[in-house]
């Protein structure tokens, strides 16, 4: 493993570890913007610069064709994309993927509010790792 993958990991780490004290906190049912809004708070309160809601230009043959937003960009490096959904799916993961591509990024959280054990999946550069909160 080298100096980035530590980095990553650790810092994958850190914002799992924010997730699940928002997620113990608020409890599921809430709507994607009040997560978004705690999760901002609770990275700050760490210490972990986090922005919401950061465009980026999706380009085509060098043309701008539209923008996305990350719902959470972490340490400028780490893409947080939020969902309030039954479960994840493929569209979801295939949305993190176009995320990291337009952004520039290689890393990606993907986390699921709705119900009371979060769901999350790691994405790196189109590679993903499952996992499921123990109610932490």
């Amino acid at each position: 493993m080298n100096a980035d993958e530590r980095g990553f990991n650790e810092l994958t780490e850190k914002v799992l570890s924010a997730v699940f004290e928002v997620s113990n906190t608020l409890g599921a049912g809430f709507l994607e913007k009040v997560y978004r809004r705690a999760l901002l708070h609770e990275l700050r309160l760490r210490g972990i610069q986090a922005a919401g809601e950061v465009s980026f230009s999706v380009t085509y043959k060098g043309h701008g064709v539209g923008d996305f937003f990350a719902d959470i960009l972490v340490e400028g490096v780490l893409v947080v994309e939020l969902k309030c959904v039954e479960r994840l799916t493929n569209e979801h993961t295939a949305q993190c993927i176009n995320y990291l591509r337009a952004s520039g990024r290689t890393l990606c959280l993907l986390i699921n509010f709705q119900k009371p054990k979060v769901e999350w999946k790691r994405i790196v550069c189109g590679f993903q790792r499952d996992g499921t909160s123990m109610g932490q």
